[in-house]
């Protein structure tokens, strides 16, 4: 079975540095070949593929949307014959469009090829200059991606970034959204998050899962397990878990778990008990916002709240420095655990907790 992924983006983007880094870091020991669409006779230079062995196609016969549906799918067609490779990596033409690379791969009807990712590389500089003069080709770009990379954003204000953010995110609402500096980020980061393997859903199903351990007497909560506890932070726990996970991927979730937690809703903190119909909820963000370690702590603390944030029972999540370096924390009622740490492809915000107001945390962290 050989994989299939196509790097569409306008001219300049970045296309070339970005799949170089990847076969450099990330895709090394596989048979890769690259299959390039150019527009016009305009050529890029492949020698830094042909030196490490890697087989180019180029083609250079006109525009990718009349020459596309026919000799690109016989060139691909070729390509599996002769060398049935583990991957093939598209990079069409900048003025593409990447709804036709798409349709053209499928109609080779192939049971040796999956589409495994369409990415987008996207300029984020130019962003909303591309989108006002060329939005039949670039929105089409962004439109069709399951994956978007943004380039230079490198010494791009944090306002311009949002802005770059905030209109793709209005032609896409699904696609996973790279905001880091690609020098910062590993190629295994960036495989896993074009091929929606590193999302926010999985962020917040990964703490979700950690959270179905209970931290005090390390038991899997299961349909028939119930035990009792009296924790430091006021709240008496009486677990007993029944877990049904509905997974919306949108970039804001809203997760329902039934789930017996012991909280004495009416605030007066007494013994009262809740059995498994008590609403669980998780909520989550991207953000491309900057915070300080000593913000990210006070927040923390201010969750303990409840009567404006709900039960926060637990709060992760990964987001840029102020200063450059990223902020890593993890939260428990009363133990927020603040720390700096490796970049993350964007920032990241999850919280778990019962009757949650999902607005004040928002506003909290000033999503």
């Amino acid at each position: 079975m050989t994989k299939v992924d196509i790097f569409s983006g306008f001219l300049g983007a970045g296309k070339t540095t970005l799949i170089k880094k990847l076969i450099s870091e990330a895709y090394s020991g596989e048979q890769l070949v690259l299959i390039e669409n150019e527009f016009g006779e305009i050529g890029i230079d492949g020698g830094f593929l042909q030196d490490a062995g890697i087989n180019i196609t180029e083609m250079n016969s006109g525009c990718i949307c009349c020459s596309l549906v026919g000799d690109f799918g016989e060139a691909l067609k070729k390509v599996l014959e002769q060398y049935a490779p583990d991957r093939i990596i598209i990079e069409p033409s900048g003025v593409g469009k990447l709804s036709d690379v798409i349709a053209a791969v499928e109609n080779i009807h192939s049971d040796d090829l999956v589409l495994n990712s369409f990415t987008t590389v996207v300029d984020a500089k130019k962003c909303k200059m591309y989108i006002k003069n060329f939005g039949e080709f670039f929105n089409n770009q962004v439109e069709h991606a399951s994956a978007i990379v943004l380039s230079h954003t490198n010494n791009l204000s944090d306002e311009k970034l949002a802005d770059c953010v905030k209109l793709l995110r209005e032609h896409n609402s699904k696609a996973e959204l790279i905001t880091t500096d690609w020098d910062n980020l590993s190629g295994e980061q960036i495989v896993l998050a074009i091929e929606n393997k590193n999302t926010l859903e999985e962020a917040l199903k990964k703490l979700q899962e950690e959270e179905d351990v209970c931290p005090v007497c390390g038991h899997h909560h299961d349909h028939d397990h119930e035990h009792e506890h009296h924790h430091d932070h006021e709240h008496h726990h009486d677990h007993e878990h029944h877990h049904d996970h509905d997974h919306d991927h949108e970039h804001e979730h809203h997760h329902d778990h039934e789930c017996g937690c012991g909280h004495d809703h009416d605030h007066e903190h007494g013994h009262h008990h809740h059995h498994a119909d008590e609403v669980f909820s998780s909520w989550g963000i991207e953000t491309t916002k900057k915070f300080t370690a000593e913000e990210i702590t006070a927040a923390l603390k201010e969750l303990e709240n409840e009567e404006k944030y709900g039960i926060i029972l637990r709060a992760k999540g990964i987001v840029a420095g102020s200063d450059g370096a990223w902020i890593h924390f993890d939260y428990v009622p009363g133990e927020p655990d603040v720390r700096t740490g490796s970049a993350a492809t964007i920032g990241r915000l999850c919280v778990i907790g019962s009757k949650i107001s999902e607005n004040a945390i928002a506003e909290l962290f000033g999503a």
